[in-house]
C-alpha cells in the first residue's frame, strides 16, 4: 500500500475554513492525501454555513468536527507531512510542536465568522472564502510535490515555495 500524504489544516476555532480546506482535500484528492482539521478553540460543532457550502459536493460531512490542535501534538499521533495554518493567528510562531517537525505554511483567507456582520453579508463571505479555499486545494493538490507517494523525508522549500495564499503572500517555516 502506497502511503499518502499527511496535511493538517489550523484555523482557529476549526468550524469553517479549516474544515473546507480538510473536506476539499479529501474530497478531490482522499487517494493521495490524508486530511485532517484542528484549532487552538474549537468550536461546539461545524458552522451550518460551512456544512451548506459543503454539502452538494461532500460525500462524507459526518466525519467532520472540531477537534483541538493538541489532538495532533502526542507521540501517538499521526505524523503529519505539511501544516497549513488558514490565518495568521494559528500559524508556527502560534501553534504547538507537531510530531517530526513537519514544514508549515499559511493560507491567509478572511475570517467570515470574524467580524458583525449582516447574515447576508455573511453568507456571501461564505461563499467567497468557500471558492478562494476550492481554489487553494486545486492548485496545492497539482503540484508536482504531491504526485508520487511522499518520501521519508521532505523538503519543505520545495513543498512552500509554490504555494500561494488567496491575497498572493506565500509563507513557509521550516
Amino acid at each position: 500500500m502506497t502511503r499518502k500524504y499527511k496535511v493538517l489544516f489550523l484555523c482557529r476555532e476549526n468550524s469553517a475554513r479549516s474544515i473546507i480546506a480538510e473536506a476539499l482535500l479529501r474530497e478531490l484528492a482522499g487517494h493521495r492525501f490524508d486530511a485532517f482539521s484542528a484549532g487552538p478553540e474549537p468550536a461546539a460543532r461545524v458552522h451550518p454555513f460551512a456544512v451548506a457550502q459543503l454539502r452538494p459536493g461532500i460525500s462524507d460531512l459526518g466525519v467532520l468536527s472540531p477537534k483541538s490542535w493538541l489532538e495532533f501534538t502526542g507521540e501517538w499521533a499521526p505524523r503529519m507531512d505539511l501544516v497549513i495554518a488558514l490565518d495568521d493567528s494559528v500559524d508556527a510562531r502560534h501553534a504547538p510542536a507537531f510530531p517530526g517537525a513537519p514544514p508549515s505554511c499559511i493560507w491567509n483567507f478572511a475570517d467570515p465568522l470574524a467580524v458583525e456582520i449582516s447574515e447576508s453579508e455573511r453568507v456571501r463571505l461564505f461563499d467567497k472564502v468557500f471558492w478562494q479555499i476550492v481554489r487553494q486545494v486545486s492548485g496545492f493538490i497539482e503540484l508536482p510535490e504531491y504526485t508520487t507517494p511522499p518520501s521519508a523525508t521532505v523538503n519543505a522549500a520545495s513543498i512552500c515555495a509554490p504555494i500561494v495564499s488567496a491575497h498572493g503572500a506565500t509563507t513557509c517555516d521550516a
